[in-house]
């Protein structure tokens, strides 16, 4: 999902899309995350923990 938009919000998450893709991502609109969301958020995005990492 790198390339994503802000699509929405959506009570206390927020909804990314990317255009030509089906899948959206929605992220709890929050200060800090546990480590085992964070993980499978960045899976769902397409992504590897250093592929993110590089991305920050």
């Amino acid at each position: 999902m790198a390339g994503g938009h802000f699509d929405r919000q959506s009570g206390s998450h927020m909804i990314l899309k990317k255009p030509g893709v089906r899948l959206s991502l929605s992220i709890p609109d929050h200060k800090v995350l546990d480590r085992g969301l964070l993980r499978r958020l960045i899976r769902d995005a397409g992504l590897t923990v250093e592929q993110f990492i590089a991305l920050t």
